[in-house]
């Protein structure tokens, strides 16, 4: 069964749950679904990171 992070309510859904446009899945573990919000701030920073270095190599 596949876990998910519900982005309305904040918490860890099992299964079906709530439409896929509301929450961040599927996750294989109930851990992995509860630090959704954290692993995709982790990579969001990373990312701007590399476009800003991508960027000023650029210009």
């Amino acid at each position: 069964m596949a876990w998910w992070y519900n982005l309305l309510s904040g918490k860890v859904e099992e299964g079906a749950g709530a439409p896929n446009s509301e929450r961040l899945g599927p996750f294989e573990t109930e851990r992995e679904a509860e630090l959704a919000l954290e692993n995709a701030r982790q990579r969001n920073e990373k990312w701007d990171k590399e476009n800003a270095t991508w960027d000023g190599d650029n210009e």
